[in-house]
């Protein structure tokens, strides 16, 4: 899933982290999304917005804090936000 953790403090006031993974088709990336969803309301945590989940290009799940971009690969070379927001670091999992 090629997934990258981008930690915006400091840099921006829309989020303190970026998610950004990659999906290789429509119905994957909804399952992925479908995924967090679940895990993260199970923990407590609900989307405050949700974004793209139909057509599954980019799917964008917004936590507040965090915000997850689960692109398909044409999509995340074409919006490149880790080149875009190139002053984070990246988080190392």
């Amino acid at each position: 899933m090629d997934v990258v953790v981008l930690d915006l403090h400091g840099i921006s006031l829309v989020a303190d982290y970026f998610i950004i993974a990659s999906a290789t088709s429509t119905v994957h990336a909804q399952a992925v999304a479908d995924g967090i969803l679940m895990e993260l309301k199970a923990r407590g945590y609900q989307a405050v917005r949700r974004e793209g989940y139909q057509h599954a290009r980019w799917i964008l799940l917004d936590y507040g804090e965090v915000v997850v971009h689960i692109f398909q690969p044409g999509e995340r070379l074409f919006y490149d936000l880790e080149h875009l927001w190139g002053d984070a670091a990246v988080v190392e999992m």
